[in-house]
């Protein structure tokens, strides 16, 4: 049953400041899958499989990713995963599609006791879907799918260099697309990053105001998910001059959660803007919108906000989860993926509690309204939480993932996503351990893995 803070809340419903920084599925058929467990009976046999797996302890099977110097800055350090040092620019254009809800033409002047037919009084926005057409969608047979078990085959033979060589074969080829509204003058100051633009065809288009045909500018990209088209919003972390044009998205689109997979301030760097109020009970105002966090609950790797967002022109009022992601390491990546295979269920169970709140009123796709996901730059934690909740989300249907075929996709709509090669990596070693816990897989052999040298294959 969805809480009683849920069922009022549909009732009634730098630029970084500092700088501008240059050179550089659900639960499957609507049911909850619950918390992701310790893998219990699981048994390992790999050399590089945390040994405590088996056992429920801490562990994982992911190993130190960034000690092998392939993703090493000119300077010879580690850039963190919104350092961006080689992209390029591109051409080519798409297309928008649009959501499916059940609306009432009117609004009302208060949001005390509302009806829920008001919450979506609005019309449904044209350029994002969530419609039940799996056309261009991550679902079909493309690609090169293969099960759970080749996967492990294919890990272990190519080990990790070859997945590195992998990903640098996907990494070299030039964008597909146009970034033109992204360049245009009034919207350069929009964009965190001077090199980090989003494409024309699969962008977020916001409502235009004041007559100003720049004013539906935002950095965020739609992207497809398994069986669902537009299914997340891939993001960078909003600036505290388009924190506004960010809630205003969230309002547009009708989106219920947003994951965040950074920290507000990383090594001393300003990574994302302090875009809501994180203390229980404080509101902060962006233009027309009031964002009120209601609870805040801290877990060890993550945190969730529970707010409340106000349209002041409308009186309306909708509830937002927002989930923080805190143990994404300064460097590299997890040295376990068990903490963001938990967070991604979580988030996603927390999605279809609320899209089943809204009952009737969501005519959209059975997964809801599109998930937004962002970093700082929107492309490398955000490119690996995306790659990871499909291909885990396909394997739970239909058996079989293919990593590689939906990093390319995902890339097609937001460029650069997957930013480094250990984030490619990790999503290959995430993916089974994700097996192993959920017991698709009962052991996964990988010694070696790291040892290869580069003409093993």
């Amino acid at each position: 049953m969805p809480s009683l803070r849920l069922l009022h809340c549909y009732k009634s419903m730098t630029n970084r400041e500092d700088e501008i920084v240059a050179g550089q599925q659900q639960t499957q058929n609507g049911t909850s899958q619950g918390t992701m467990g310790s893998g219990g009976t699981t048994t390992v046999t790999t050399a590089i499989l945390d040994p405590h797996l088996a056992g429920g302890g801490g562990g994982g099977i992911i190993t130190d990713l960034s000690a092998d110097g392939n993703n090493l800055d000119h300077d010879g350090s580690i850039p963190g995963d919104d350092d961006i040092s080689d992209l390029a620019a591109a051409a080519a254009a798409g297309h928008h599609h649009g959501h499916h809800l059940h609306h009432n033409s009117t609004t009302t002047g208060s949001s005390t006791g509302a009806s829920h037919h008001e919450l979506w009084s609005e019309n449904p926005p044209s350029s994002a879907s969530s419609g039940f057409s799996d056309d261009d969608s991550l679902a079909g047979a493309e690609g090169d799918p293969k099960t759970i078990e080749q996967i492990v085959q294919m890990v272990r033979e190519r080990g990790k260099q070859g997945l590195i060589r992998e990903y640098a074969e996907i990494k070299a080829r030039a964008p597909d697309g146009s970034f033109t509204h992204a360049k245009t003058r009034n919207n350069l100051a929009k964009n965190r990053y001077t090199d980090v633009l989003c494409y024309d065809h699969s962008r977020v288009v916001l409502s235009q105001e004041d007559e100003d045909p720049t004013s539906d500018y935002i950095n965020a990209n739609f992207v497809d998910g398994y069986k669902q088209k537009n299914a997340y919003i891939s993001t960078q972390g909003p600036l505290p001059k388009t924190s506004y044009d960010f809630w205003r998205m969230v309002w547009e689109q009708h989106c219920l959660v947003i994951v965040m997979t950074t920290r507000v301030m990383e090594r001393g760097r300003v990574k994302c803007g302090q875009y809501w109020e994180p203390t229980e009970g404080a509101l902060a105002e962006y233009g027309c919108y009031q964002v009120r966090t209601m609870t805040v609950e801290a877990n060890e790797d993550y945190t969730v906000a529970e707010m409340e967002l106000k349209n002041t022109k409308t009186d309306e009022v909708r509830c937002v989860s927002h989930w923080q992601f805190t143990s994404w390491p300064d460097y590299g990546v997890p040295a376990s993926a068990r903490a963001m295979l938990n967070f991604l269920q979580r988030a996603r169970e927390k999605q279809a509690e609320m899209v089943r709140s809204l009952g009737d009123l969501w005519a959209g796709h059975p997964r809801g309204p599109p998930i937004v996901v962002h970093c700082s730059a929107g492309i490398g934690r955000t490119g690996t939480f995306i790659t990871l909740d499909i291909c885990i989300s396909r394997l739970e249907d239909v058996g079989t993932a293919d990593i590689k075929g939906t990093v390319e996709k995902i890339r097609s709509q937001r460029a650069y996503s997957i930013q480094m090669p250990d984030q490619y990596v990790f999503c290959h070693l995430a993916l089974i351990e994700y097996a192993l816990t959920r017991g698709l897989l009962q052991s996964a052999d990988l010694s070696g893995f790291d040892d290869r040298d580069d003409d093993s294959e």
